[in-house]
């Protein structure tokens, strides 16, 4: 450790310049992950904060809440860990406010997910025209008692709450009651929920024209969301793999640069092994030194970043990845050690 430390002190320019590298390819992985957590959440947050595990669509609507509508007999009897919704895809509008395209969700007051919602502020929804909106409304001016109308319904609903981590398909949600979403989808008979939200594990309905998923099962079909995580997994994949090509190419140049007096020290009697854990070492703070700043810049981004931007700053997350790209660099920086280890004092001070 001595020796590397003596080296990168000499080499400040040199270290200097490769530290900088590795801040800016580890600065772009955290951003890029952060950013796919970010969209991945946000595509999620409503199904995951509703506590089902396994949910009730009608066999035809191809996994798709909006496509599904279930009747009174396809539903059949509910115990309390179950909950019907409505879903449907809506237009907010209000005077001297920006349109927002919202996903309404019409609950049951008596049911687990009306009882669990999270409110940031206000009240829950106790009328037919009262709804509890996403905080992403109060982003673009909406305020609790906000008139806005859905759709092309002629009757104003009023914002009568505001809650957190309310999106699906990157869309705020916007709850309602249950008759609000027949009412939105023009429904006046026959259907009376779009699914069957359950905490039971192993629910199952078994009624003709009903399947029953896993939660897993549907967030996969949701429009774009395997597109969305795949892409951003292949990139930060191939991002570290371009980490190990260059960090490697800058490390060998580096050692190659200090042959000679590696050679110098071998004629001293310098064993191998103390010049391999020497470059080892060297190799290991400037990556960790890179990692660090890194961090700090990606803390500093965490920070400052308006909440409208999808990011997620995942601690445990980002960890794991910054020890990934830790273990892509020291495999990077293990290729010049062949080089280390074959040094030739003759030929290296004798050239």
């Amino acid at each position: 450790m001595f020796l590397a430390l003596k080296e990168l002190k000499k080499e400040k320019i040199r270290s200097g310049l490769i530290v900088t590298m590795i801040v800016l390819i580890g600065y772009l992985i955290f951003i890029l992950t952060s950013l796919a957590l970010g969209l991945a959440q946000q595509n999620t947050d409503a199904i995951n904060s509703w506590g089902g595990n396994r949910i009730a669509l009608n066999s035809n609507s191809n996994v798709d809440m909006r496509q599904s509508f279930l009747t009174k007999d396809e539903v059949g009897t509910l115990s309390n860990k179950e909950s019907l919704i409505g879903e449907t895809s809506i237009v907010a509008k209000a005077k001297s406010h920006k349109q927002l395209a919202a996903v309404f969700v019409g609950l049951k007051s008596n049911e687990f997910i009306y009882k669990n919602i999270d409110l940031d502020s206000g009240r829950n929804v106790k009328d037919t025209h009262e709804i509890v909106a996403d905080t992403a409304f109060r982003l673009e001016g909406y305020k609790l008692g906000s008139k806005v109308k859905l759709n092309d319904d002629k009757q104003k609903f009023t914002i009568v709450g505001f809650t957190k981590k309310a999106k699906m398909n990157v869309a705020p949600v916007v709850y309602g009651q249950l008759d609000t979403w027949q009412s939105l989808r023009d429904i006046t008979g026959g259907p009376i929920a779009s699914a069957i939200i359950s905490k039971d594990s192993k629910y199952d309905n078994i009624h003709k024209g009903v399947k029953t998923y896993d939660k897993q099962q549907v967030i996969d079909k949701l429009p774009g969301y395997q597109a969305q995580t795949t892409t951003f997994i292949i990139m930060i994949g191939f991002l570290m793999v371009i980490s190990l090509i260059i960090i490697a190419v800058f490390l060998y140049i580096l050692t190659m640069q200090k042959l000679p007096n590696y050679a110098v020290l071998r004629v001293q009697g310098i064993p191998s092994k103390v010049l391999v854990m020497a470059t080892i070492a060297q190799s290991f703070l400037l990556v960790i030194t890179g990692l660090i700043v890194a961090t700090l810049l990606t803390t500093a981004t965490a920070l400052v970043i308006p909440a409208s931007v999808p990011m997620a700053f995942d601690i445990p997350v980002l960890g794991a990845v910054g020890a990934g790209l830790l273990v892509m660099a020291m495999i990077g920086g293990l290729i010049p050690i062949k080089s280390v280890l074959s040094v030739d004092p003759v030929s290296v001070i004798g050239g």
